[in-house]
């Protein structure tokens, strides 16, 4: 996959959708994918995050991750996005990003972007679900390429069978290990369908 270009852009308050990102990092570049590892602004005041003990851990520790910008996006041949569930919905940070891409949309150079998901929720019922798919609905709009699991691979159906994307019931621990291996799955078969939708716009 000599070439392929892959951005993963996420944002994670505790950490939970951060080793999901790193995981799905993991496996786009196992396939040889030049990965871009991104998280959006924090938009929460400073008081909020501090009443957390684990979103102020995790916030400190990840400062050094590079902010996402709309040129990640131009740059990269796929792009996968993860979120927590926020009520069934992507959270206020990773929307606020969606929302600044009009520029890019408007001269359609977000057409045909191969793109995935993954989310994590605090309830195995949670909205990981209906997050993937809420968040679908600006790809669709871009004219993106969606690609999901599906039931693709014994790895969807250890880590609990969710045919949308990579998602996780998030604990104290963080994702177990057969939902990162879904995580890594996700990253790439995305990686591997970008590499095929080239070829064969070279052919």
């Amino acid at each position: 996959m000599d070439g392929l270009r892959v951005a993963v852009i996420y944002y994670s308050a505790t950490g939970n959708v951060y080793r999901l990102a790193r995981a799905v990092e993991e496996g786009a570049k196992s396939v040889g994918a030049e990965v871009r590892f991104r998280r959006v602004r924090e938009l929460a005041p400073e008081e909020a995050i501090k009443s957390n003990r684990d979103w102020h851990d995790h916030y400190l520790r990840t400062r050094e991750v590079p902010e996402a910008g709309l040129e990640d996006l131009e740059w990269a041949d796929a792009v996968i996005f993860g979120t927590p569930t926020r009520f069934g919905n992507v959270s206020a940070q990773l929307k606020q990003f969606l929302d600044t891409t009009g520029p890019l949309w408007a001269e359609g150079k977000l057409v045909d972007k191969v793109a995935g998901g993954f989310t994590s929720a605090q309830n195995p019922h949670g909205g990981q679900e209906t997050t993937l798919l809420n968040l679908f609905t600006t790809l669709y709009h871009w004219g993106a390429v969606v690609v999901t699991p599906g039931y693709s691979d014994e790895a969807v159906f250890e880590a609990g069978g969710n045919p949308y994307g990579a998602s996780s019931t998030g604990t104290e621990e963080g994702p177990g290990e057969r939902e990162l291996a879904a995580a890594r799955y996700l990253g790439r078969r995305v990686a591997e369908t970008a590499a095929a939708l080239r070829r064969s716009r070279a052919a």
